[in-house]
């Protein structure tokens, strides 16, 4: 399970680990991620993604995960997100 955020493509970073006598040595930065359980308004249907804290935040901020979806970026989201917006676009469409 790689540990990449699937709504905002946020991904491990690296940097340095600083001791007190100013060693550094090389340290990664993962991403809070948390198995997260969404439901869309339109499909009525829920959705188990892996997404950071940031991202949550992000879809209540932005009033829910259909909203989240047709502002984000086709190249940040993963295959199930975009396969997810793809669905909910039709259904609006269609309606």
């Amino acid at each position: 399970m790689s540990r990449v955020c699937e709504l905002s493509g946020k991904g491990p970073m690296s940097g340095n680990t600083v001791s007190h006598a100013n060693n550094k040595s090389r340290r990664r930065f993962l991403p809070n991620l948390n198995e997260v359980t969404l439901i869309s308004d339109v499909l009525g249907q829920s959705f188990k993604l892996r997404i950071s804290a940031a991202a949550l935040r992000t879809v209540d901020h932005r009033g829910g995960l259909d909203a989240f979806l047709a502002k984000a970026k086709d190249e940040e989201l993963s295959a199930t997100a975009l396969k997810i917006k793809k669905e909910i676009a039709k259904v609006q469409a269609a309606a």
